[in-house]
């Protein structure tokens, strides 16, 4: 298998990856046995890691490197492929282990010294990436002991070995934190050496909203206020907040989803074309979007934005939010979000985006619609061919199935002029059924030093200065409690009077169709 890189290079998978040593720190914890070992032994085996690649974990818990590759391979077996006697040995062989406690100098010390001879036993060049799985709070604290110790190259030699550092989110918890996380890798890293992950972006559908819209003549002349009526952006789950309820104590909906997916979905929609598709040309872009963003303050934030919490099922069959483990019995922590939106730039006046996302609706699914205008004269004589014109609407499903699909008005046969709704449809996983996943891909393109897929410091900040007051003005008003909304519904109905107040409504969700009856 080859690819064409952004300049135009033509390269194989296997090749493209350069010698590194991946260093996990918190290699004993969920990301690395749910997530990242199941990934890095996919790419594995359809050889997607270059030959010179090694893996060392660090964590507080005492093992060796045979006990640190039992476990993985367990880790393997239960959130990923099943492991097998013929494929796991050459992958085990890639992996070591350091028990270490990250706020001890002495094992920082010993973990560079195992780092250099591991570079030296499998000539990788000097090449290292750290991959921080560990809470948010502790990101600041590693990467200045990753400075201290002398582990992370400081020159921006593109010839030399390279260092970089690969986070989660969330990056803060504010606008004011966010600043201070930045300044803190900042003081150790360069922003080009950071690789924020956001696994929505890593997505297909996600990547070809830009190819859909700036290699396709028949799209981009009409994508404007002119010719949209409206924007859609949707991503419900099916789940609750599960074992992660103290987490989602500290976060709330508007934090775990709106700040980063979302926003990061409107921002591709809305987006100028850039003067190329190198990282920082599309960023910038993007960018230039959150700038844009009409504030939402004060009575704006209780207009245009609706707060949810689920409560229990109607039949009772699953608990409401309240009762799940690590939540306050009398928590006001939002699980669902709708908001109307405004991008305040020539191209967007006037345009709303509207934004909703929540857990334990109907069903579980992700997408972006995009309505276009509807037409501005019927020439089919009337009710009933006229009434059943739809606007056009082009609607990219981004999970469960990643798909794209072109809403148009067609003749029904037979005589006289009846009007319908056809649907065409391009399905990636039918055209492309081994394309790697969302995760592969964004650890495939860390190692090449590609940053297309990942924020940057600035995004990160305007996103947050968006998000921000929104929080502060819910904070501020012990009044404003989340609306409760059955588990299993479409969520509050607030968030369907949001939207009705332009005369719009809610689309119902391509991948998945959330239930149509509402329940009062």
């Amino acid at each position: 298998m080859s690819r064409i890189n952004i300049k135009g290079n033509v390269m194989s998978e296997a090749t493209a990856a350069p010698p590194c040593l991946l260093v996990i720190l918190g290699a004993a914890g969920d990301l690395t046995r749910r997530k990242l070992m199941p990934t890095l032994y996919a790419m594995h085996r359809a050889g997607h890691l270059p030959a010179a690649f090694v893996i060392l974990g660090m964590a507080r818990s005492e093992m060796d490197d045979a006990a640190f590759r039992a476990a993985m391979r367990s880790a393997c077996d239960s959130f990923g492929a099943a492991t097998t006697d013929a494929e796991w040995p050459t992958f085990a062989q890639r992996l070591h282990y350091q028990p270490g406690n990250f706020n001890d100098d002495s094992a920082w010390q010993t973990m560079a010294a195992r780092i250099a001879e591991l570079d030296a036993q499998h000539d990788t060049g000097g090449n290292r990436m750290f991959f921080l799985a560990t809470l948010p709070s502790l990101y600041a604290a590693i990467a200045a002991q990753l400075g201290a110790t002398g582990l992370v190259y400081s020159h921006p030699d593109e010839d030399g070995p390279f260092s970089r550092v690969l986070i989660e989110k969330p990056f803060g918890h504010d606008l004011a934190s966010a600043q201070t996380l930045n300044r803190s890798l900042h003081e150790v890293f360069r922003e080009e050496q950071i690789f924020r992950i956001d696994h929505y972006l890593a997505k297909e559908t996600v990547q070809n909203i830009l190819v859909l819209r700036f290699a396709n003549a028949v799209f981009e002349p009409l994508w404007n206020r002119q010719h949209i009526d409206h924007v859609q952006i949707s991503a419900a789950e099916h789940i609750g907040v599960g074992s992660r309820g103290a987490y989602y104590e500290e976060s709330g909906v508007l934090r775990d989803m709106v700040q980063n997916h979302l926003l990061q979905l409107l921002a591709l929609v809305a987006m100028e074309p850039p003067l190329n598709f190198t990282a920082n040309r599309v960023r910038d872009r993007k960018v230039d979007v959150f700038r844009a963003l009409r504030p939402l303050i004060g009575e704006d934030a209780y207009r245009d934005v609706v707060l949810g919490q689920y409560a229990a099922a109607a039949d009772g069959s699953v608990p409401g939010y309240l009762l799940e483990t690590g939540v306050a019995a009398d928590s006001v922590t939002p699980t669902f979000a709708a908001l109307k939106v405004q991008v305040d730039n020539w191209r967007w006046q006037g345009v709303p985006f509207y934004l909703r996302t929540g857990k334990r609706l109907a069903k579980g699914c992700a997408e972006v619609v995009v309505q276009f205008r509807s037409i501005p004269f019927c020439v089919f004589g009337g009710d009933p061919a006229c009434a059943r014109i739809a606007p056009n609407r082009l609607v990219l499903s981004i999970q469960p199935d990643e798909s794209v699909h072109l809403e148009f008005a067609t003749k029904t046969p037979g005589h006289g002029l009846a009007v319908e709704t056809a649907r065409m449809q391009f399905d990636f996983h039918d055209r492309y059924p081994d394309a790697p996943s969302p995760y592969q891909r964004l650890l495939l393109e860390a190692l090449r030093g590609e940053q297309l897929l990942f924020a940057r410091s600035d995004g990160v900040e305007m996103s947050w200065r968006f998000i921000t007051p929104i929080l502060e003005a819910y904070a501020d008003h012990p009044g404003a409690e989340p609306y409760a909304y059955p588990a299993g519904s479409e969520g509050p109905v607030a968030a369907d009077t949001l939207i009705a107040r332009d005369m719009h409504a809610w689309q119902a969700l391509g991948g998945c169709r959330l239930k149509t009856e509402r329940k009062k």
